[in-house]
């Protein structure tokens, strides 16, 4: 691209003397940063560049560019349910109304506290639960409040014994850390060659020492667990509670309920299933659910309608405590309270359908040319283990052609990679999820894509081992960048 500004740091754009603003003349009497105490005045000067406003202007324009979101394209990441975030949703979030303070007496902030309310009513029909709260900030946030309400539980009963948490081996990476965070012991479960919970695996890791079990459903090969009533009652029977990790509620909403299932308790990806903006850092939310005779131990403070219309803030003396300062992220909370008001009743269990429906067609359609390690039926996901030999992925081959070549490759045409190399079940593993928002015309043209790589990584192998091409930075030596990071431009 023949762009002076295109791929450049602001400090390669830096030039000695440029200026780009102009700041008003200090007028407050007595001040000179002669004034300020030692401890905080810099030792030596601050490294800036030196642009003129365009350059600038310019500069970030370019960058922005460069970035990549559902708005721009196809965004298949497997386990995150990137889905379309409604701009209706955006407008509704920015109502003057809502920009109150979070400290504001109740009184103030009836529509408020009544929209919060609302929602966690709703995310307890839709779960099967008895109680939510919206606190959590977001999804392992909500992880680690389960786990804590789990351990609040036993402690209540004085049953102190209990310290380990059985997590399966194709649990997402969040989960053992946050056993791990709230004070138990992982203990992994081994799963079938169909991807499931082995029940006979679990059966003797159960005890008197078991606070209670973590499951993704559907789990995060996209297959739905069909043991979960056996794997319940079993863990009940040993006195566990059941926690589901609803990252993947997406092709559930509608069909079947977790509290139904057996759970106890669970957390929703507020900001993923009900389609809020995510990714880079936040803003998100991770929403608490459990079930009858659990929610005193729901996390400070709560949301309370008195039945006649009047709503406060209280904070119960058995719940674990505050978890977070307020209310959790209020602006997402109203983005997904729109978002819900949109599909309504009827219409919520279309996004479950759809989005089966389109992992399935995506996956049928690739299975000829990408290794599928497990047959049938999927959810709203499912994991390739790479290339088919026949194209190239032959692991036996020191040149093969790897998921990361694949995912490279795919950059080239203008689609961000689904997940690799997770879940760690699968040595290539190249985890794909379309989600309900996406048209036939946009799926099909990824299968395309993805169909004309394997057949490059057949027919020209090192056009794929050597891609990307044609973006702004070429392929990285990831492991130099391990072992010798460059974090400031001076580093450089």
């Amino acid at each position: 691209m023949n762009n002076v500004y295109y791929g450049k740091l602001i400090f390669e754009l830096s030039k000695p003397g440029r200026v780009g603003y102009s700041l008003p003349k200090q007028e407050i009497s007595g001040y000179s940063v002669d004034s300020l105490p030692e401890g905080l005045k810099r030792s030596e000067k601050t490294i800036l560049p030196a642009c003129d406003e365009l350059t600038v202007v310019r500069h970030y324009t370019n960058m922005s560019n460069n970035n990549f979101g559902v708005d721009t394209g196809f965004y298949p990441l497997g386990s995150c349910t990137m889905k379309y975030n409604p701009k209706l949703n955006e407008e509704l979030c920015s109502l003057p109304g809502f920009n109150c303070h979070p400290s504001a007496p109740a009184e103030f902030v009836q529509g408020s506290l009544k929209l919060y309310d609302e929602v966690q009513k709703t995310l307890a029909e839709i779960a099967g639960l008895s109680r939510f709260t919206l606190n959590p900030y977001a999804g392992a946030h909500g992880e680690l409040t389960g786990l804590m309400i789990i351990k609040a539980y036993h402690q209540e009963r004085g049953d102190t014994a209990r310290t380990k948490i059985i997590v399966p081996n194709s649990a997402h990476g969040t989960n053992p850390a946050s056993v791990a965070v709230a004070g138990f012991s992982v203990v992994e479960v081994k799963s079938l060659p169909d991807g499931t919970v082995d029940v006979e695996d679990l059966k003797p890791l159960l005890g008197p020492d078991v606070a209670g079990m973590m499951m993704t459903n559907p789990n995060t090969l996209g297959i739905f667990e069909r043991n979960i009533p056996e794997i319940a009652r079993m863990v009940h029977e040993c006195g566990g509670l059941m926690y589901y990790d609803g990252a993947n509620l997406n092709p559930m909403l509608g069909v079947c309920r977790p509290g139904d299932m057996g759970f106890d308790v669970m957390h929703i990806n507020l900001h993923k299933t009900f389609s809020t903006p995510h990714g880079g850092g936040g803003p998100g939310s991770g929403p608490v659910g459990v079930r009858k005779g659990l929610e005193h131990l729901l996390p400070n403070p709560q949301v309370v309608c008195d039945g006649e219309g009047q709503y406060s803030l209280q904070s119960g003396d058995r719940s674990l405590g505050s978890i977070s300062l307020f209310l959790g992220n209020f602006a997402v909370i109203i983005r997904a309270y729109a978002y819900l008001l949109s599909l309504g009743k009827e219409n919520i269990p279309l996004a479950g359908k759809l989005s089966v429906l389109n992992a399935n067609y995506i996956k049928e359609s690739l299975k000829s040319h990408y290794l599928l390690p497990i047959e049938g039926l999927c959810k709203h996901e499912f994991v390739f283990d790479g290339l088919r030999p026949e194209y190239g992925g032959d692991h036996h081959d020191e040149g093969h052609a790897t998921t990361l070549d694949v995912a490279k490759r795919l950059l080239d045409y203008g689609f961000h990679a689904p997940t690799i190399y997770f879940p760690l079940l699968f040595h290539e593993a190249l985890m794909i999820e379309p989600t309900e928002t996406e048209s036939k015309d946009t799926l099909d043209e990824f299968i395309a894509v993805m169909k004309k790589i394997a057949e490059e990584a057949r027919d020209d192998r090192e056009m794929v081992r050597t891609a990307p091409h044609d973006t702004p930075i070429r392929r990285l030596d990831d492991v130099k960048a391990v072992k010798e990071p460059k974090f400031t431009f001076k580093d450089l």
